[in-house]
């Protein structure tokens, strides 16, 4: 099937279009429609990605379902998959019909709203499968707007300080990822994203303002690029904008930015920054390493203090990214492998546990902990539900959960011990946090007035949780569906890094010599 990739990248801005042309009034007929049209073109979209993941060949380790043509002032237009990015194609179009099915509950702007996610659906697809520089970064920075006005616009109270701080850090730690990107045309040529995996950047060192950098231009464009994923993934220190987005944003905005969003940092780093930049990242990955488990570390001291729940799941979020970048930058198989899988497994459990947050938001208008307490006597159904979710969270060996940080720490073990010893309290310390607001929400006795009202959770939010379950448990107990698709591509990458590593150490020793 010829265009298959932009079929399902356009099918969510073609629905938009849709909505925002044909469907007029507010009423609730019109805000009924405007639903399920967004409901329907989701679907259709994960359908169809379901072809894509069928016709996949995992022994190729090179793109698939690639389409090029010309594009704007001579640029191409070039799409495709491999095994890294095929997973985060089907992550997205498996959850954005659940996102939009947990917002059948909005009453303002409902048109308006759907037209938001559906936009951010095609960029967000476009990310994971541009292969031209300048499409990619085209598609990454336009996912602010969309994700700008949805938290600008359906947030909290607080929610305008919110949203033009996600801006303002995504957008201006991408400012530097462009210039890098502008060297790398002049330096190449050619912007498309394969030429651009085997070429040589200069590794030759260099004094830069009296500083004597290591590994040259290479370590130069690996740092403007890390500028910019490191503030998406969010890494530690520049993570300070992630609690307050997901606190201000509406719940399913939080699902999409804790599932899909945070990806695209992760993404980055396997896409760019170590195929490209060998070298850089040879020098730079013990700071990465450590920054990784401090963040681990501090983050979950920082959950482990939080009153409002989205807040003490977005500290949660930031911690189990930290698991993510450590693996990245092993640059082994199991810690990258583990680190893929940490990302998708990531997506559905904190996808859900926002969802959990939003269940009883829905009913008592607020996430302080404080105000809930004995919910199991009211809602079984959802105190099952959140259990569940919370154990994944914390890594309970037979959710997915526990694969991904397995993974990633039997990889970091093998470059650095430390660094995995520091990381590992980091499970200990989220089995205490996220357990610490289990116990504070939904057991004890139901002794708050409030609360006695309370009812469990519907049809419609059963129906939701119930593919994020089954694929929390299906990973969980048969990681291979994961590990055999990313497997060969993660081989060849790694290889690639190793072979030009080798050469550089190799040019250094004569060079001293």
């Amino acid at each position: 099937m010829e265009n298959l990739l932009s079929i399902v990248t356009f099918i969510p801005l073609l629905a938009a279009a849709i909505l925002a042309f044909f469907l007029r009034g507010d009423d609730k007929d019109a805000q009924r429609n405007a639903k399920w049209v967004a409901m329907a073109a989701t679907v259709m979209t994960f359908f169809v990605s379901l072809f894509i993941l069928f016709g996949f060949d995992p022994q190729n380790t090179g793109f698939q379902f690639v389409e090029e043509r010309p594009w704007l002032l001579g640029l191409q237009y070039k799409m495709g998959v491999d095994g890294i990015s095929i997973l985060f194609v089907m992550l997205t179009t498996f959850l954005m019909p659940l996102v939009i099915a947990s917002c059948w509950d909005v009453k303002t702007r409902v048109k308006e709203y759907m037209i938001a996610f559906l936009i951010l659906e095609t960029l967000m697809l476009g990310v994971f499968m541009a292969l031209d520089l300048v499409l990619f970064y085209v598609f990454f920075e336009a996912g602010l707007i969309p994700m700008f006005l949805i938290i600008g616009i359906w947030g909290g109270k607080e929610r305008i300080y919110a949203s033009f701080k996600f801006f303002l850090y995504t957008f201006l730690g991408s400012v530097l990822m462009l210039v890098a990107m502008v060297a790398m045309f002049s330096d190449a040529g050619t912007t498309d994203i394969v030429a651009l995996l085997t070429h040589d950047f200069g590794s030759e060192s260099f004094n830069l303002l009296g500083i004597h950098v290591v590994g040259g231009m290479q370590t130069l464009m690996w740092l403007a690029f890390f500028a910019s994923f490191a503030v998406k993934m969010p890494m530690w220190p520049v993570h300070t904008w992630l609690p307050d987005a997901h606190v201000q944003a509406p719940t399913a905005g939080s699902v999409v930015l804790a599932a899909i969003l945070l990806k695209m940092g992760g993404y980055g780093f396997l896409r760019f920054s170590l195929p490209m930049f060998p070298v850089g990242t040879d020098v730079m990955a013990p700071l990465v390493l450590w920054m990784s488990a401090i963040a681990i570390v501090y983050t979950s001291l920082v959950a482990l203090v939080q009153e409002d729940m989205k807040k003490l799941i977005a500290y949660s979020s930031v911690a189990h990214m930290g698991f993510v970048t450590m693996g990245i930058f092993s640059v082994n198989q199991q810690g990258i492998d583990g680190a893929i899988f940490q990302m998708i497994s990531h997506g559905f459990i904190s996808g859900a546990l926002f969802l959990c947050v939003g269940v009883i938001y829905d009913r008592m208008h607020t996430r302080d902990i404080d105000a809930y307490g004995g919910l199991v006597n009211k809602m079984p159904a959802y105190a099952l539900i959140f259990m569940f979710f919370t154990m994944a969270n914390v890594g309970l060996p037979g959710t997915s959960g526990f694969v991904g940080e397995f993974l990633t720490l039997v990889g970091v073990f093998q470059v650095n011990t430390w660094v995995a010893l520091v990381a590992t309290t980091g499970v200990i310390l989220s089995a205490g946090y996220a357990l610490w607001l289990y116990r504070r929400v939904v057991m004890g006795d139901l002794i708050k007035e409030s609360l006695r009202s309370i009812t469990d959770m519907t049809r419609r939010e059963r129906a939701i949780f119930a593919p994020l379950v089954a694929m929390t448990l299906l990973l969980g107990v048969y990681p291979s569906l994961v590990t055999d698709i990313i497997g060969p591509s993660v081989q060849s990458l790694i290889g690639r890094v190793d072979t030009a590593q080798a050469a550089f150490d190799a040019t250094s020793q004569l060079a001293q010599h």
